[in-house]
């Protein structure tokens, strides 16, 4: 009988970003990609409709972590902002571990930068630690 393998835990997880130091991050989502589809008529088939596949549609990679002194993530976005897309454009990797801290799969998202940069929700009645968020466009992503 063949043995079934175990569903991975989402918390040991690495990110690797080209240019930045110390890429510790609480919360990675990673993009849904969907494939657009496209409903073809013909004549004389009047049952149905040919259903053709088309773009790729590709969602945002999402970081998270707690808010430090000199944000490498703001300054990031900063160079997006000032209109330096070329310059800002970087190689990320996220690698899923397993309870040894071996690779189990990663993801390599080429020509990646920063969209959207959201500031941490400040609040005098909670205690919670402030959390910045980096959501990144990309032009491709492998799986290995």
């Amino acid at each position: 009988m063949m043995e079934r393998p175990d569903a991975h835990p989402a918390f040991r997880f690495a990110v690797q970003i080209d240019g930045l130091g110390d890429a510790r991050f609480t919360e990675c989502t990673l993009p849904a990609l969907e494939v657009e589809v496209e409903e073809q008529k013909e004549g004389g088939f009047n049952t149905g409709t040919h259903v053709l596949p088309g773009r790729v549609r590709k969602g945002s990679l999402i970081l998270k972590r707690g808010l430090v002194n000199a944000s490498d993530l703001l300054q990031w976005y900063s160079e997006v902002m000032q209109g330096q897309v070329g310059k800002a454009r970087r190689q990320i990797s996220i690698t899923l571990l397993d309870s040894e801290g071996q690779p189990v799969m990663r993801w390599d998202f080429a020509g990646a930068y920063p969209n959207k940069w959201s500031g941490p929700e400040l609040n005098a009645g909670s205690a919670t630690i402030a959390i910045e968020s980096l959501e990144l466009s990309y032009e491709s992503v492998s799986v290995s």
